[in-house]
């Protein structure tokens, strides 16, 4: 009867593998950017136009309820054609 020794061949190509990752340096952690696009800058900026379009607004309506708001008919026909005009 022959009895052969046991060989620990198969198990070495995972004990290999194992040790490579255990001796791998660890990545250092990724950091967070935060970039503010112009797009952005900008809108952050509407606020401040919205309040005097707001005040625009608030003019209007006070004159149009007290009966002052006057309409320039003229003024209005010249925008019109140079408008059409620069198309």
């Amino acid at each position: 009867m022959k009895i052969n020794r046991m060989s620990t061949q198969p198990i070495n190509p995972y004990l290999k593998t194992y040790e490579k990752q255990n001796t791998q340096p660890a990545k250092s952690p990724k950091q967070d950017k935060l970039e503010i696009s112009k797009q952005a800058k900008e809108l952050q900026k509407a606020p401040e136009v919205n309040m005097e379009r707001q005040e625009k607004l608030a003019e209007l309506k006070r004159k149009i309820d007290s009966g002052t708001y006057e309409i320039d008919a003229k003024g209005i026909a010249e925008k019109l054609v140079n408008f059409y005009k620069n198309k």
